[in-house]
């Protein structure tokens, strides 16, 4: 009977998350973001935010990195992986295993 009870509210919780159907989406953000960040650290610090052609390459290439690489998630599905040792290894497995064909039984 727990069971039954766990599985209907896992199912509750899913549909009533905003993030509902879209779980995983990359962090979205720019060379421009991370400008703006740092010229407002700056200004906080007392040092002037100016910053040249070689500091905006700089902040370009690691707003790529970061979207390649970092992720938003909704708290549930955050939590799920937290708590299941299991599931975390099951995506990763998943993850590990695309593309691959299954051999024919």
């Amino acid at each position: 009977m727990g069971d039954i009870i766990n599985e209907a509210y896992g199912v509750v919780q899913c549909k009533e998350c905003p993030w509902y159907k879209s779980c995983l989406t990359p962090m979205r953000f720019t060379a421009e973001d991370l400008r703006r960040q740092l010229e407002s650290q700056s200004a906080l610090m007392g040092q002037s935010p100016q910053i040249d052609s070689t500091m905006q390459n700089m902040l370009s290439g690691m707003a790529i990195a970061a979207q390649n690489s970092l992720l938003e998630g909704c708290p549930v599905l955050i939590d799920r992986l937290r708590v299941s040792a299991d599931l975390a290894q099951k995506v990763k497995q998943l993850m590990q295993n695309w593309g691959k064909e299954e051999k024919p039984k």
